[in-house]
């Protein structure tokens, strides 16, 4: 693709990125620019300090993929998620990478580039990846991915890192607008006991303090963990406190 025809298709993502109000349709958009580079896979998940993986889910819940399901599915089962050399590299790195790159580096394991050796078998046979990191130590990874070896030129990369940080900065807005009414919709109950949760203190602990059994301690909690769609209570406090509900 000559470099006039990638601003054009930068530029046309962008106008049609103007009005969209679901992360899904935007995942749409931006598959369809990613194609336009040979890229037909690109996948996009957030981490928060306490999760050391990057889980698929349903759109609009802050990770959003097109992988091969085969390739999905092994990764799960074998899980590759502990050791993928890609989600390393990217809590410590800045900029765009190609896998390319992981792989040859020194410090990349056997174990880790097993990894990259099996997705290529899936049709991911090189890509790469744009760290977007955030507040409280929390990232998210974009990548794209083609179904044959051969490495992406830098004007290339440039232009998909330019896609991916807008698409990120959009998607972020939309959560953090759904977060704002998450937040409102926090009792004030709730909002103690997730509180003495991030304190570190027990269900037991915080009933004493709070004044109410352990029982109505773990239903507040829960409802927290269900608002926020946490898959436990310490995924809920962190999310509180980066949202700025409770200080610790």
């Amino acid at each position: 693709m000559e470099l006039p025809r990638i601003a054009v298709e930068l530029g046309r993502f962008l106008d049609q990125t103007d009005g969209i109000t679901q992360s899904g349709q935007l995942f749409d958009l931006l598959s369809a620019f990613a194609l336009s580079f040979d890229c037909p896979w690109i996948a996009y998940g957030t981490l928060v300090p306490d999760e050391k993986v990057l889980k698929p889910a349903q759109p609009d819940s802050g990770a959003m993929l097109n992988y091969p399901d085969e390739w999905k599915e092994r990764y799960l089962k074998m899980g590759y998620d502990r050791i993928d050399p890609i989600i390393k590299k990217s809590r410590r790195g800045l900029g765009a990478f190609r896998w390319s790159e992981v792989y040859r580096d020194a410090s990349t394991t056997e174990n880790e580039r097993r990894v990259l050796d099996e997705a290529a078998t899936f049709g991911l046979r090189s890509g790469i990846t744009v760290p977007l990191h955030g507040p409280a130590g929390s990232f998210t990874i974009m990548s794209f991915a083609q179904p044959w070896e051969r490495e992406f030129r830098n004007p290339t990369i440039t232009y998909l890192q330019l896609a991916a940080l807008h698409f990120h900065l959009r998607v972020t807005k939309f959560t953090s607008s759904s977060a704002l009414k998450q937040v409102h919709s926090l009792s004030a109950r709730e909002k103690e006991c997730i509180l003495w949760t991030a304190r570190g203190k027990s269900s037991w602990e915080t009933g004493i303090i709070v004044g109410i059994s352990v029982n109505t301690v773990n239903f507040h909690l829960k409802n927290v963990m269900r608002k926020f769609n946490a898959p436990s209570r310490t995924a809920a406090a962190i999310k509180a406190m980066g949202l700025g509900i409770i200080e610790v």
